[in-house]
């Protein structure tokens, strides 16, 4: 296999670290070295040739190759295994509805949430449980950090440069998690958004990318009333359409276990929650005159803002702890200008090893 990218010559390891920092090219963590025989064994692994083009960034016309992306994947910390998923994560944010340029250039300061569906997640011992959303296990975390690393070293996105994030949010390290289907009767997000068959369902794996805002953590333990867990729902998602955006967009809610029991036991589907949360999670004009927006009422107080467009925009996804009456609503970078896209993992038919 012939790679095409220059070389670096160091001493040892250390020496490596050094080289890579004063070149800005890492996140500000250790980074693995990206030896020739490491980023072959990624493209060997996904059956990629090293020109293989994944996408090009449609704003700035910048091409990433799959050779480009094993190389910061090996810098991230991926082994072989974990490469398809990075290039289908790449895949999903280079299709024309998530318009890749906007949630990584804007001032908003928001990351990509990745979400695992599929046999691939077990295949990879991804923890789709414990902290699913704070300390993640090996799989998820250099998945994450493997496409923050390509959207700088590959699309020049660095904060300062074509990042002009205000704040940021910590979802920028990496922002990956698996939908725990195990422990769950509802169907995967993945099969939802791909329309996959009952038949399919144990062979699909996918990847679902979100341009999101960090996670805001909810609770109710007062009650089994799936319409009233709802109703928490919404109003955390009334809270960020006052407070941060009115628009509406991709919301992702993570529902753990517990409350999942309730839901479970009611007969209610993500369809359900989904219906309901579009009923209830909306807000007028005025309402931002109790935020401290009054100087936007002007004379439409009365509008009424929906915080999604159809029930089917909210992105409910099974995971979390085993105990504890919380779940976590993830708001969209900025409404409907990107949306979340799915692509499902497979090896490229069309290449050939050279």
């Amino acid at each position: 296999m012939q790679l095409m990218s220059g070389r670096i010559n160091v001493d040892d390891l250390a020496d490596a670290q050094e080289a890579y920092h004063s070149r800005g090219w890492t996140d500000g963590l250790p980074v693995v070295p990206p030896t020739a025989d490491a980023v072959a064994a990624c493209l060997e692994w996904a059956m990629l040739a090293p020109d293989h083009l994944i996408g090009i960034e449609p704003v700035r016309a910048r091409a990433i190759t799959a050779e480009k992306a094993a190389i910061n994947a090996v810098m991230a910390g991926c082994l072989p295994p974990h490469f398809p998923v990075v290039v289908t994560a790449l895949t999903a944010m280079l299709e024309p509805e998530f318009g890749l340029h906007g949630p990584t250039a804007s001032t908003g300061g928001c990351a990509v949430l990745l979400i695992v569906n599929g046999p691939i997640r077990r295949e990879l011992a991804m923890d789709a449980t414990f902290s699913v959303l704070g300390g993640a296990d090996r799989s998820r975390a250099v998945i994450g950090r493997a496409v923050r690393l390509v959207l700088a070293n590959v699309l020049d996105v660095r904060p300062g440069g074509i990042d002009r994030s205000t704040l940021g949010h910590p979802g920028k390290l990496g922002y990956c998690i698996a939908e725990d289907e195990e422990a769950t009767g509802w169907v995967s997000l993945g099969d939802q958004r791909l329309g996959t068959t009952i038949a399919e369902r144990a062979q699909v794996s996918s990847v679902t990318a979100v341009a999101s805002m960090a996670p805001r953590q909810i609770m109710n333990e007062w009650t089994t009333d799936p319409a009233e867990l709802c109703e928490t729902i919404a109003a955390e998602t009334r809270a960020n359409q006052l407070n941060y955006s009115i628009w509406p967009g991709n919301y992702v809610v993570v529902v753990p276990p517990q409350l999942r029991t309730h839901f479970d036991n009611a007969g209610w589907t993500k369809a359900d929650i989904a219906q309901c949360v579009f009923e209830r999670a909306r807000v007028r004009r005025g309402d931002w005159a109790g935020v401290g927006k009054g100087a936007v009422v002007k004379d439409r107080a009365d509008r009424e803002y929906p915080a999604l467009e159809a029930p089917q925009d909210l992105l409910v996804v099974a995971a979390g702890g085993p105990a504890g009456g919380f779940a976590a609503v993830i708001p969209p970078w900025l409404g409907t200008r990107s949306r979340a896209a799915t692509v499902a993992v497979g090896a490229c038919v069309d290449c050939e090893i050279r």
